[in-house]
Parts: C-alpha cells; sequence; structure tokens
C-alpha cells in the first residue's frame, strides 16, 4: 500500500503526517474542552495584542 497522499486531498505528505497531526490537534481541542477558566472577550485579546504590536513598533523605531 501506498503510504503518499494526493495534494489534492490532503496537505499531508504522508499518513503517518495526517495521522499524527490529527492525534495533536484532538489532544489540544481536549485540552481546551477541559479548561474551566472563563473565556476571554475576543475585543479585550485584540486590545491587549494592539498595545503589544505598539510597543514592538516603537521599540524598533529606537
Amino acid at each position: 500500500m501506498k503510504n503518499t497522499l494526493s495534494p489534492f486531498i490532503s496537505e499531508f505528505e504522508t499518513i503517518e503526517q495526517e495521522s499524527s497531526h490529527t492525534a495533536w490537534l484532538r489532544d489540544k481541542v481536549a485540552i481546551s474542552l477541559a479548561n474551566l477558566s472563563p473565556p476571554i472577550p475576543h475585543d479585550e485579546v485584540m486590545a491587549e495584542m494592539d498595545v503589544i504590536i505598539s510597543q514592538l513598533e516603537n521599540e524598533q523605531k529606537k
């Protein structure tokens, strides 16, 4: 059996790569679903990122 996947069907080169990625993704999703901390609103995250980006831009100008 051929272990290579068609680029038209899968973004992975081999079945092993696809299986490994799927397992990793399922683990990440399970951890996220088990997290009981309150979600952070999108607007709050974006505001924090805007501050970080501005700080980095100011540092690069120096």
